[in-house]
């Protein structure tokens, strides 16, 4: 009885979907859940779950607005208006704060009562404390890259009074301190602690708040002029993961196996599993009377091919064309190109746009299970790629030589293929670099919800530059407005300047 207890006070813990908005004061302190080791365990596990339930919101908000989709679907596309940057106060997406808020109140009644709980085994207390610090912070920072000045909450809500409940939005500077200092709360909580979690790379760990504090510190020093001490900061930190049991996987592909998933290169990962969980990638795949009918790039039928979803975002020509290189493995690992017909036998070694018919992702393959596939592979968040090249970017904002992380992560890719002459990158200007950066990560993280937050962090110019449906002046929607609901619940919140 004692455990569906728990499980209950799990569940109302978990019901709010109004931005800043709880009962209160918490339903968990209140049931006397917060008085034992074993309701602090349970209340760690719901953190994952309900984190876990953010992670169609974090790749929509990372990914889709870049200019890596856009192009043909087998069926009607999705989030045209976020893609097309189509975005106003009466079309306002991603209501009541995309329920981040839910996530944080949860994260601050852990936070504060966590402490308090005499546990048999100190070290597990402050590995825990060091990933609610981490995922706070993982959060909020979000909330800051996609809307500027958000609300600042950090203790559990205390009052049911609307007027209590309301905040005004907290400048981004306030909000990056909080940010930083939950960083370095993290950090202390650890320790020298660098473990994972059971084992396992599905919870947070000192090595994925360092990952986040480099990301971090490069968007500070970049978008709120912290400069080299930023940077530096940055540097010092993802320089740290590489001695956090981390390398990067041999072979790209291996990388999104099912039975490949606990890989030392995966930092912090979503868990899916078939019958508990399923990720949202069905959406880039498409159904059997689309795709069957078809032929690979190499000219075989998909008829056999199984599949269960459908096709809502299509990879644009930009991509397609950027990946199109049969030398390294990323193409095939990331999508299947599919065309009309077979040319002949021979298929289309290279992209041709007058017989392509649409991609399916493969990246995400999951598990075929008989005649249904199902979409349950892990999804990171960080893996040690991206702190190689989140390290590169910090090295040439620093006015050092990226090239080492760069051509790592080349050399990977390329494999066999691999020659220094023609695929190394070679240090050149502080533009040069940037540019092959990003254009690396591009490759690199494909449908991985990064490209956005890549060219925002290399600062408005690129976002503008690579997006072609914004244009200059369009600078104000590289941050979302709020709904007008948002701000009749809490008349102390203002529209994002430029929306009005």
């Amino acid at each position: 009885m004692k455990y569906l207890y728990i499980i209950i006070v799990l569940v109302a813990f978990s019901s709010c979907e109004k931005e800043l908005e709880l009962e209160a004061p918490s339903e968990l302190t209140v049931a006397g859940f917060w008085e034992s080791e074993n309701g602090a365990r349970a209340a760690h596990t719901g953190l994952y779950g309900s984190f876990r339930g953010t992670n169609n919101t974090q790749w929509l908000l990372g990914e889709i607005r870049s200019d890596m989709y856009g192009g043909q679907t087998f069926e009607s596309p999705a989030n045209v208006e976020l893609i097309e940057s189509n975005i106003t106060v009466s079309t306002a997406p991603f209501g009541g704060w995309a329920g981040l808020y839910n996530e944080i109140h949860k994260l601050n009644d852990f936070l504060l009562n966590v402490p308090n709980i005499e546990f048999n085994n100190e070290a597990d207390k402050n590995h825990m404390l060091g990933q609610a610090y981490g995922i706070r912070a993982f959060h909020y920072y979000t909330l800051l890259k996609t809307w500027g000045a958000v609300p600042i909450s950090t203790e559990p809500l205390a009052t049911t009074d609307p007027q209590g409940l309301s905040k005004p939005r907290a400048p981004q500077s306030e909000v990056m301190a909080l940010i930083k200092a939950d960083i370095q709360a993290s950090l202390d909580a650890f320790g020298s602690d660098g473990s994972y979690w059971q084992d396992k790379r599905v919870y947070w760990s000192k090595a994925a708040t360092l990952g986040l504090k480099g990301d971090v510190y490069i968007w500070s020093g970049t978008l709120l002029a912290g400069g080299d001490a930023d940077y530096t900061e940055a540097k010092n930190a993802l320089q740290e993961v590489a001695s956090l049991d981390v390398e990067l996987a041999p072979n790209f592909a291996d990388l999104w196996s099912v039975d490949n998933e606990n890989n030392k290169e995966f930092i912090f990962a979503f868990q899916y599993e078939q019958d508990q969980a399923t990720n949202f990638y069905s959406l880039l795949t498409g159904r059997t009377t689309e795709i069957q009918p078809q032929f690979d790039s190499e000219g075989n039928s998909m008829s056999d091919f199984i599949v269960n979803g459908a096709n809502r975002y299509g990879p644009s020509e930009k991509t397609l064309v950027l990946t199109d290189d049969n030398l390294d493995a990323r193409k095939d690992a990331t999508f299947i190109r599919l065309f009309t017909d077979d040319n002949g036998g021979t298929g289309y070694p290279t992209f041709n746009a007058g017989t392509y018919f649409g991609s399916v992702i493969n990246k995400f393959g999951g598990t075929v299970d008989g005649s249904i596939r199902i979409s349950d592979n892990d999804v990171p968040i960080y893996r040690y790629a991206d702190v190689l090249l989140l390290l590169a970017e910090a090295k040439n904002l620093l006015g050092e030589d990226p090239s080492g992380e760069i051509n790592q992560i080349r050399e990977r890719a390329y494999a066999e293929n691999y020659e220094a002459a023609t695929n190394g990158y070679v240090n050149g200007t502080k533009v040069q670099n940037t540019e092959a950066i990003l254009e690396e990560r591009y490759k690199e993280f494909v449908a991985e919800g990064k490209r956005w937050w890549d060219l925002r962090r290399a600062g408005d110019s690129y976002v503008i530059d690579n997006v072609s449906f914004l244009n200059p002046g369009d600078e104000f929607k590289l941050v979302l407005p709020i709904t007008l609901d948002m701000i009749g619940r809490n008349p102390l919140l203002e529209q994002t300047p430029g929306y009005n």
